[in-house]
């Protein structure tokens, strides 16, 4: 009967089945599907006819989709879409010379099913078209509307014949249909994620999205010209801000997931598509050309944030969509920052983009006005993290002090202590935390990057850490500890409290691993000056000594008594390692190290030092009423011991030996003494204590 009659008559069959299932139930729909779906490939012809095969699919498809609808039967128009989807893929895949009037030809087709039949508010009145949720058969032509689209744009076959056009059409009809069907949000997301990927292929050296684009079609980045993808970029922006924002604002009030849903497609196309089209065509030092579009995409998701905000139930919430808009606002600012300005400005400005937003929530509460100040703390973190010179180490100046480091640190710390003394004032919550870790964090910044520019002839990213460095980053630490710590006694924070711990552990580490081990003059070698008293061990000893028993005094009360005691182990840890250096200065000189020896008079004076050290450690341990110092004035004590009686017998002679027992005798007697009244005065005290309390009875 010859393949055209045998075509025709297989489809009328597969159809009429299909119809016949309103009678005998979804198991017949299923079977007429499949052979309907079936018959163009059990049909030999040696002139194949896409026209044929398409309109063919499309009458199977209206078929399915009038039954499906009738019926309420999700899957079978699942299943109808799938099939249709499948043939149009393989047809573009396959076939020597594609069509592409009929492939744009069924994908339309599908979509006007979608919108006009299965979606249709005839035929039946089972579903509530503003109500929630999203019907999930409209992800099948979704995906492969936006899979052809995606073909249409990076296929060479396609995209260098200027195909990448029809691609958007393609796009945009997805968008389209979607705004008059809302259940079909799916089509949103397909429209959009093609888009995104189609855009980040473009990127130079087309190595963001390719990976993302292999889908069986030799994927490769956009091949049109520069004009046309420019153009259509512009076009599936405007297309996806327009009936993003439009639909954001009419779901506001009803359906709010579904508007957020519209509002952050209307947000995020424009985003990459301007971003691809920046870093593919435009200077990505400075270029003025994309930064104009970038502040007007930053007023209109502003404007659209603040118009779908008096749409809401109850009004100005800042419910989801107002977060996306003005989100988009945010990240649209910081593009514009990076356009427009060099890399020095860039930091400063994106620091100063946190306080914007923090002023506004004098006027609206909206939560996600923190955390665009918070967006910006992570922006600004992300670029000293990429280049810590702010403005690369060429062009950084040696003058100390007043360089570009004072404002690319400097401004973003003051700008989040702005932000975060505004959020706690208006809206608090976590941004406000946030904001105040940024601050203190950018704080010790600007001071240890000021500190390693002086100190490196204004050279930071090269060059080893002294212990002269080590100290002053110790003390700036120890410093900070103190500030946060007083800072919380007058507004508490949760922020301010664990990050004055956090300082104070964060210095006992470097103090521990630095100071003690690693850049130890007597293990380095490393000269430690010609002046008598102030020198190196001044610098890296003494004086972190003396700031930590500050801080330990200085939060007994008002932190936990394992931090302060802490502090204080380590302020003696600290001043014993200074008056111990200090005498092996005293003997050897500048150069202090290990390997060059000791002398019996040296050897001899470590046993009197650390014995004088344990009483002086006992005695203030006694009148602060501390039990780290006295425990540690114990261990001292016992450490000198040992040393007298195994390393002092061998080592010393004559006098020199007599004298060391002698004396340990001696303090040994003193200290037994000491701790007798001691124990005889705390008796006294109890007892008295008791026998005003009978009294105080009677």
């Amino acid at each position: 009967i010859g393949p055209a009659t045998a075509f025709a008559l297989l489809g009328v069959i597969g159809v009429a089945t299909i119809g016949a299932s309103l009678v005998h139930g979804l198991a017949l729909a299923g079977i007429g599907l499949v052979g309907a779906m079936v018959t163009p490939a059990l049909v030999a012809s040696q002139a194949p006819n896409p026209w044929a095969l398409f309109v063919y699919l499309a009458i199977v498809l209206a078929a399915s989709a009038a039954t499906a609808r009738i019926r309420d039967w999700k899957a079978l128009m699942a299943a109808a879409f799938a099939g249709t989807g499948i043939w149009t893929i393989l047809y573009m895949v396959d076939a020597p010379d594609v069509n592409l009037a009929a492939v744009l030809f069924i994908s339309l087709a599908t979509l006007a099913v979608l919108a006009l039949v299965w979606l249709a508010p005839f035929l039946t009145a089972g579903r509530d078209e503003a109500a929630r949720g999203f019907d999930w058969p409209s992800i099948v032509p979704g995906f492969f509307i936006a899979l052809s689209a995606i073909g249409l744009s990076v296929d060479p076959a396609f995209a260098s014949a200027g195909d990448t056009l029809h691609g958007a059409v393609l796009l945009a009809a997805l968008v389209a249909v979607a705004l008059h069907r809302p259940r079909a949000l799916p089509l949103v997301f397909a429209a959009g994620i093609a888009t995104v990927l189609i855009y980040l292929g473009i990127i130079p050296p087309a190595t963001i999205g390719a990976d993302a684009l292999d889908v069986g079609l030799d994927a490769q980045p956009l091949a049109s010209s520069d004009t046309l993808t420019f153009r259509i970029g512009i076009a599936l922006g405007l297309v996806f801000l327009a009936a993003g924002f439009w639909a954001a604002r009419r779901f506001a009030a009803t359906v709010p997931t579904r508007a957020a849903c519209w509002a952050a497609w209307g947000v995020i196309a424009p985003l990459v598509v301007l971003t691809a089209l920046w870093l593919t065509f435009g200077d990505i030092d400075r270029d003025l050309g994309y930064a104009l579009p970038a502040l007007l995409l930053m007023l209109v998701f502003a404007t659209g944030g603040e118009r779908i905000a008096r749409a809401e139930q109850p009004p100005l919430t800042g419910g989801p969509a107002v977060s996306f808009a003005l989100g988009g606002a945010g990240i649209a600012g910081l593009l514009m920052l990076h356009m427009a300005f060099g890399s020095g400005w860039t930091t400063v400005l994106l620091g100063a983009a946190a306080i914007p937003p923090t002023l506004a929530t004098r006027w609206r509460s909206y939560p996600v006005l923190g955390w665009i100040a918070v967006g910006a703390a992570v922006a600004v973190l992300g670029r000293v993290a990429f280049d810590p010179t702010i403005v690369g180490a060429a062009f950084l100046s040696r003058t100390p002090v007043f360089n570009w480091l004072l404002p690319g640190y400097g401004v973003p710390a003051l700008a989040f202590g702005f932000a975060a003394w505004q959020l706690a004032r208006t809206t608090s919550g976590r941004p406000h935390l946030v904001m105040e870790a940024a601050s203190a964090l950018f704080t010790l910044l600007t001071i240890a990057m000021l500190v390693r520019h002086a100190m490196h002839g204004g050279v930071i990213d090269t060059g080893a850490v002294t212990l002269a460095e080590q100290a002053i980053y110790t003390l700036i630490t120890l410093g900070a500890s103190a500030i946060l710590v007083a800072i919380d006694m007058r507004s508490p924070s949760s922020v301010l409290r664990y990050g004055s711990i956090a300082a104070g552990v964060v210095s006992a580490g470097l103090i521990a691993i630095q100071h003690f081990v690693v850049l130890n003059p007597l293990l380095t070698d490393e000269s430690t000056g010609t002046i008598p008293v102030f020198n190196l061990l001044f610098l890296a000893y003494l004086l972190p000594a003396v700031a930590a028993g500050a801080l330990a005094l200085y939060v007994r009360d008002k932190r936990p008594r394992w931090y302060a005691a802490m502090l204080a182990l380590i302020a003696a840890l600290l001043a014993f390692a200074y008056a111990t250096l200090s005498v092996r200065r005293l003997f050897k000189g500048e150069f202090i190290a290990l390997w060059s020896g000791l002398g019996q008079l040296e050897t001899y004076t470590y046993s009197a030092l650390w014995l004088a050290i344990g009483v002086a450690l006992l005695t203030a341990g006694v009148w602060l009423k501390s039990q780290v110092l006295r425990i540690a004035s114990a261990v001292l004590i016992a450490v000198a011991v040992v040393k007298v009686f195994l390393f002092d017998m061998s080592e010393l002679e004559g006098v020199l030996r007599a004298l060391s027992f002698i004396g340990l005798g001696a303090v040994l007697i003193g200290i037994g003494l000491f701790y007798q009244r001691l124990l005889t005065r705390a008796a006294r005290d109890k007892t008295e204590n008791l026998q005003e309390q009978v009294d105080s009875r009677e």
